[in-house]
């Protein structure tokens, strides 16, 4: 049995990336233990049918009562039609900056939980009956609202959730955030030596300014600014001690406009200029 990518498969032009992607799952045919790689988070919400998920140490089932929340990895699906011959799941897929950027905002000293949960079980009720229906209504908007829709939309169900189900909810999000390097440390590790400002950095990691700040101090614990001066100014005074290049050479490439801002930077840090280094 092939190994389907999920939500790869459901997304029409390939060269496209989404933070929050809803999808309308429907199907006539059982399917049992399908090869299924989700490369996002994935809310699960069981319209007709039951659903079973089987994981490394665990499996669970559900019906049109309840939805899952999954954590992105590789499972087998099992999905079964109910008397009406068909099957229908609405699936609402967020990557995890998107889950970083919640938590910077709504939840206080959050940490990576090291803990491997790989579900989290939702009991339906008229909240979640009203914000399917929604789903479905904004569906129809112009595809230059959607986006903006569907992150306001993502951050209603995490609020509403967090307040139900309370720090047990939070402890699941938390174990969402990978244990390994995120891809947020490996943009600024790529970037530590670059002549990119900060706003550049936060674009690429696809957050506002204020949240990357945010995000940057509860991963390592000091301002972004402070902490990429001090590695920028060490790597150059490394490399005018290797004598082939002299101040003049070197001020853009670690973030400098200009050598007076570079040299005075410099001093302030290691107590003499670089050109005393060069001479």
């Amino acid at each position: 049995m092939s190994i389907e990518n999920v939500p790869e498969i459901y997304i029409q032009d390939p060269n496209t990336t989404k933070d929050v992607f809803v999808y309308d799952f429907k199907m006539t045919n059982d399917v049992v233990k399908s090869k299924v790689n989700l490369s996002m988070n994935m809310f699960s919400f069981l319209q007709i049918g039951k659903k079973q998920v089987h994981f490394a140490d665990a499996s669970v089932i559900v019906n049109k009562n309840q939805s899952l929340l999954l954590k992105k990895g590789n499972w087998l699906w099992t999905e079964l039609l109910d008397t009406d011959t068909n099957y229908y799941c609405k699936l609402l897929f967020f990557s995890e900056n998107k889950l970083l950027e919640f938590l910077d905002k709504h939840v206080d000293n959050y940490q990576p939980n090291k803990d491997e949960i790989a579900y989290f079980v939702i009991e339906n009720d008229s909240y979640i009956t009203s914000y399917l229906n929604s789903l479905s209504t904004i569906s129809e908007a112009p595809a230059i609202f959607m986006d903006n829709l569907l992150s306001v939309k993502f951050e209603e169900l995490m609020l509403y959730l967090i307040n139900k189900y309370g720090i047990k909810f939070e402890d699941y999000l938390q174990s969402l955030i990978s244990n390994d390097i995120s891809p947020f440390k490996k943009i600024i590790e790529r970037n530590i030596y670059s002549n990119l400002k900060l706003e550049e950095i936060a674009f690429l990691c696809h957050m506002s300014l204020s949240t990357f700040k945010r995000h940057f101090i509860n991963e390592y614990k000091e301002s972004p600014g402070k902490w990429l001066q001090d590695k920028r100014l060490r790597k150059a005074k490394d490399t005018l001690e290797l004598g082939l290049f002299k101040a003049s050479d070197i001020y853009l490439d670690f973030g400098y406009n200009n050598l007076s801002n570079f040299s005075i930077a410099f001093k302030n840090k290691f107590g003499y200029s670089p050109s005393e280094i060069s001479s």
